[in-house]
C-alpha cells in the first residue's frame, strides 16, 4: 500500500540516516546569525551534528593564567622580563598573578566540568619546569604542579591537550640569542623529551609550538611582544627557521621514542586569517594568496609539502636583491633539513579569528620589512561587525574558506581548531556578563565548521574556544576580555563568573552541533503523537 507523506518528512528521514548536510537547503532559510552576512547560499545556519568522537575544548596559556611568576623555583621568562619594564603593556599590567590558576586547579576544573568540554588545552611553562631552560636544572615543583593538573583533569573525565611552548621562553635562553640561535632547536627538543617522559602516559594530544608566526613577527620585528626586538626583515625569518627545526626534532623524538608506548598524537598550532581578494583581478587574487602564504603557509608548507612556499622564496629574494643583498633574507633549508621537517605533524592546529580584504600594492625597496616583502595591503570592510578589539571583525565565512584552503593545499590533513573567539573591551571592574556578541561569534563559527565538515569534506576533528577565563591578553593587559568566564584582575580571589556564552557553548557541546528542527521540537515536547511517530519511522529508516 502506498503511504503519502509530506516532502519535508522524507527530507527528515533521509537526514536521520546520516545525510544531515541537506537540512539547511530545505528548512529555516531565515536563520542568520549576523544581519551583515545573509547570503542564503552561504550564511544560513546548517543543522546537524559532528562525529561522535569530536573534540570540544577550551584553551588557556601558562603566562596568561598561571601567575606564581616567582614561586616554587620557577625561572624568569621573557614575558616576566618584558612586562616588568615600563610602557610595554597597557597600564603596565603583567602576569605576576594573572588568574592565579597555579593555586586554583580545583576551581578551574569545576568550571571546565560546567562547560562540559571533552578536552582542556593549556600550555606548560618552560621556565617553571626548567628554570634556566636546560635539563641540567629540573624544577620538580613545576613538574608536580602539572601532574596535579593533569590528574585532576583525567579524574573529571577531561582530556589534557598540552602545548609545549606558548611564547614564555626562559630568559636565560633569550640571553644567548633566543630563537635566532640555532641551538634553541636542541634545547627545545630536550625540554620536549622531558615533558613526554613525565606526562605522556596521560597526555594523548601534544602541540609543539603555538603560533610561531606571532612569536616571530610581534616579538622580533614589531617589538610589541617579548622579547621586544625590532629587527625589520631579518631576525623574523631566522626565528621562524629555528622554530620549524625545533618542532621537527620534538616530533621525531615523540614519534620514535614515546609514541610506540604512549600512543598519542602530536602537531603544531598555526594562526591563519583568511585573505579575501578585494577584486576579481588576477593581481588581487595573487596578493590575497600571498597574505595567507606568508602567515599560514610559512610554517605549514615546510611541514606538509617540504620547504617554504615558492611565493615566499621568490618575493623575499626579489626584495633582497633590490636592496643590494647578494642572497635572500629568508634562510634556506638543506636537503637534510627539508626531509627532517616534512611530514612532522599528525594534525594542523588552526587558530582563526578574522578575515581581511587584500589588494596588490607594490612597496618601496626600503625600508626592509616583513609586510613590505609581500606587496599587498589588507584592511577590514567597514560594514563587517565590530568587536572590542580593533584587529578582530567576525567574518565566519572566512573561517570556512581558510579550512578549505588547508584542505586543497595540504591534501586534507586532520584539523583541530585550537583557538577561536572574540573579545570585549572592559577597562576595570565592569562585569560584561550578557555577552551576546560572543554567542553570535561562537554560533556562527562553529556552524561554518559544520559546513566545512559536512558539505566540503574538510577533515576537522575538534573545536577549541579561546578562552576559558578573562586573562592577561599580552599587550592589552586585562582590558581585552576573551573569556567565557569573567575574571577581575583587581579581585584578590580572582572569582570566575560565568557569562551568558557559557550556556550557549555548553548547549552546542551537549548537542555535538546543532539540533535538527525535528529534534528541537522533540526536545521541547512540541511534536505530539505524529512527531513521535515520525521519530520512530526515521529510526526504522536509519536501521534499514
Amino acid at each position: 500500500m502506498m503511504i503519502w507523506l509530506p516532502l519535508h518528512f522524507f527530507t527528515i528521514a533521509i537526514l536521520t540516516s546520516g545525510l544531515k548536510l541537506t537540512m539547511a537547503d530545505t528548512l529555516n532559510y531565515d536563520k542568520f546569525v549576523y544581519s551583515e552576512f545573509n547570503d542564503p547560499e552561504r550564511d544560513q545556519l546548517l543543522y546537524g551534528h559532528f562525529p561522535d568522537n569530536f573534540t570540544w575544548a577550551v584553551a588557556t596559556a601558562s603566562y596568561q593564567v598561571e601567575g606564581a611568576w616567582n614561586e616554587d623555583g620557577k625561572g624568569l621568562s621573557i614575558w616576566d622580563t618584558f612586562t616588568h619594564q615600563p610602557n610595554h603593556i597597557y597600564k603596565n599590567h603583567n602576569g605576576d598573578v594573572a588568574c592565579d590558576s597555579y593555586h586554583k586547579i580545583a576551581e578551574d576544573i569545576d568550571i571546565l566540568k560546567d562547560l562540559g568540554v571533552t578536552h582542556y588545552r593549556f600550555s606548560l611553562s618552560w621556565p617553571r619546569i626548567l628554570p634556566d631552560g636546560t635539563v641540567d636544572n629540573i624544577n620538580n615543583a613545576g613538574i608536580d604542579y602539572y601532574n596535579r593538573l593533569i590528574d585532576a583533569l583525567i579524574a573529571a573525565n577531561i582530556q589534557p591537550m598540552v602545548t609545549l611552548y606558548h611564547w614564555d621562553l626562559p630568559q636565560s635562553l633569550q640571553d644567548i640569542g633566543g630563537w635566532s640561535n640555532d641551538i634553541l632547536a636542541v634545547y627545545f627538543n630536550l625540554y620536549a623529551e622531558l615533558c613526554f617522559e613525565k606526562f605522556g602516559d596521560r597526555v594523548k594530544t601534544w602541540i609543539t609550538l603555538n603560533e610561531p608566526y606571532i612569536a616571530a613577527r610581534m616579538g622580533h620585528e614589531m617589538g610589541v611582544h617579548a622579547p621586544g626586538l625590532r629587527h625589520q626583515g631579518t631576525t623574523i625569518y631566522r626565528v621562524g627557521h629555528t622554530m620549524l627545526k625545533a618542532h621537527a626534532k620534538a616530533w621525531h623524538s615523540y614519534n620514535t621514542i614515546y609514541r610506540p608506548d604512549q600512543k598519542g598524537s602530536i602537531g603544531i598550532t598555526l594562526v591563519g586569517f583568511w585573505g579575501e581578494p578585494a577584486s576579481d583581478s588576477d593581481e588581487d587574487r595573487a596578493a590575497a594568496d600571498r597574505y595567507v602564504q606568508f602567515m599560514l603557509g610559512w610554517f605549514a608548507h615546510p611541514i606538509f609539502i617540504g620547504d617554504y612556499p615558492d611565493v615566499m622564496k621568490e618575493q623575499i629574494l626579489k626584495k633582497s636583491r633590490a636592496q643590494g643583498l647578494t642572497s635572500s633574507r629568508l634562510p634556506s633549508f638543506t636537503e637534510e633539513e627539508i626531509n627532517l621537517i616534512r611530514g612532522t605533524s599528525d594534525f594542523i592546529g588552526l587558530n582563526y579569528y578574522t578575515t581581511q580584504l587584500v589588494r596588490h600594492a607594490e612597496t618601496e625597496t626600503l625600508p626592509v620589512g616583513f609586510l613590505e616583502d609581500q606587496d599587498q595591503v589588507a584592511w577590514y570592510n567597514e560594514s563587517w561587525p565590530k568587536t572590542g578589539v580593533p584587529w578582530l571583525r567576525p567574518v565566519p565565512w572566512g573561517f570556512r574558506k581558510i579550512m578549505n584552503w588547508i584542505k586543497m593545499n595540504y591534501d586534507n590533513p586532520p584539523i583541530i581548531i585550537t583557538e577561536n573567539g572574540v573579545a570585549e573591551f572592559s577597562d576595570g571592574k565592569e562585569q560584561l556578563l550578557n555577552d551576546t556578541w560572543r554567542i553570535q561569534y561562537i554560533t556562527s563559527h562553529v556552524n561554518e565548521m559544520l559546513k566545512a565538515h559536512h558539505k566540503d569534506g574538510v577533515d576537522v576533528r575538534g573545536y577549541t574556544a579561546w578562552s576559558l577565563t578573562d586573562s592577561f591578553e599580552w599587550t592589552a593587559g586585562y582590558a581585552y576580555r576573551f573569556g567565557l568566564y569573567y575574571m577581575n584582575a583587581d579581585d584578590p580571589i580572582r572569582k570566575r563568573i560565568p557569562k551568558a556564552s557559557v550556556d550557549s557553548f555548553s548547549e552546542i557541546i551537549r548537542n555535538n552541533g546543532f539540533l535538527l528542527p525535528y529534534e528541537q521540537e522533540i526536545k521541547m515536547g512540541a511534536m505530539g503523537t505524529f512527531g513521535k511517530w515520525i521519530q520512530s519511522f526515521s529510526q526504522v529508516f536509519r536501521k534499514g
